[in-house]
């Protein structure tokens, strides 16, 4: 401890780092009770649901939502960086060409190693075209604008949907808005504006009273953009797909019978057939496992961030940033491995798995 004390660079690392910290919070929700928070922002609005970018419907039927315009930016952007890729294609890869090529040599050498290596040349093209789509949607999903920026819903619509919901008004928080536009940002040291709860806006306009004065508005920010794989939609869709092409590979490498047969076995006697029952059982639970293990890694992970950015700005995030590109890493890697196992098993007949 003593060397570090007589260090200079320690002493200037340690403290930048303290000043850094004090700053942190003094600019965070706690600094705003002593009049602070000049770098911390208002605790964005979270629901489980996708909110809809429109307040109007885009077509009978249909709201466009966060998640949707997420889904296809990174539809996009996986599109753009293939087609760059392998624009100008040469023997010795370099840049993204090189990338994609050690991303794609790394998955084939082990879908070859789990599937055999014919199983694992058909198994391929949709394991890592899982892979590649969920780690996007998921490093898009930590970038500065997914979550800050979006449409202002009025206090009406709020009032409304929480009385639709049977929410209590007195627990629903609006924000003040400078402006009468559309769209509103959630900036740095905007955790410093006023908020009202639901309950009193309605009691004071039902008294005539006005709280804001003119120039502003009460409302709450719906963002355009959120994580894709915070919809269960999402994760769901991409399990269904994950799951049928499951089956589907089943079906063509045991044929009908010998597929079906694994889960109604009527020449094996009540044992069999019972545990046939237990392995229909067992495929809703892949699904369902599937669905919400994506789905709740990620979305508690973007509820963390929105946490820390309100606590500490600054530098209270920075880690838990590194924390989320692993984790989503992690959940794509999971999600494509498990669609790769469950394919390679469910592709080999009950005989050959015991011999």
């Amino acid at each position: 401890m003593s060397k570090l004390f007589k260090s200079p660079k320690a002493l200037v690392i340690l403290t930048l780092a303290l000043g850094a910290f004090v700053l942190s919070v003094a600019g965070g929700a706690l600094g705003k009770e002593f009049n602070g928070g000049f770098l911390g922002a208002p605790i964005a609005h979270i629901q489980l649901p996708a909110e809809p970018v429109f307040a109007d419907e885009l077509f009978p039927g249909f709201k466009l939502t966060n998640t949707i315009v997420a889904t296809w930016l990174t539809i996009v952007l996986v599109a753009v960086l293939a087609f760059l890729a392998t624009r100008r294609m040469t023997e010795v890869p370099t840049g993204l060409q090189n990338m994609f090529e050690a991303l794609i040599e790394f998955f084939s050498n082990l879908a070859a190693s789990i599937a055999g290596p014919e199983n694992g040349r058909r198994f391929l093209p949709l394991t890592l075209t899982i892979f590649i789509f969920i780690v996007t949607s998921n490093w898009l999903g930590i970038l500065p604008g997914f979550g800050t920026i979006g449409r202002i819903e009025t206090a009406e619509e709020v009032i409304h949907h929480a009385e639709d919901a049977g929410t209590d008004l007195a627990g629903v928080n609006l924000q003040v808005f400078d402006g009468d536009g559309a769209v509103g940002i959630l900036s740095l040291g905007s955790i410093r504006t006023e908020e009202i709860t639901a309950k009193r806006f309605k009691e004071a306009e039902e008294e005539g009273v006005h709280l804001v004065e003119d120039g502003k508005q009460v409302g709450i920010l719906v963002p355009f953009l959120r994580s894709a794989n915070t919809d269960v939609n999402t994760t769901l869709a991409i399990a269904i797909v994950a799951m049928f092409m499951v089956h589907f590979w089943a079906f063509r490498s045991l044929g009908i019978a010998g597929h079906v047969g694994k889960f109604l076995n009527f020449r094996g006697g009540p044992v069999a057939l019972f545990v046939g029952l237990l392995e229909i059982i067992g495929e809703f639970a892949r699904l369902i496992s599937f669905t919400f293990r994506l789905f709740g890694n990620i979305f508690a992970g973007e509820v963390l961030l929105i946490a820390m950015a309100f606590l500490l700005p600054l530098i209270g995030i920075i880690p838990f940033l590194g924390l989320e590109l692993f984790v989503g890493m992690i959940q794509a890697f999971i999600f494509s491995i498990l669609t790769l196992v469950f394919a390679a098993l469910a592709s080999t007949g009950h005989d050959t798995e015991h011999h």
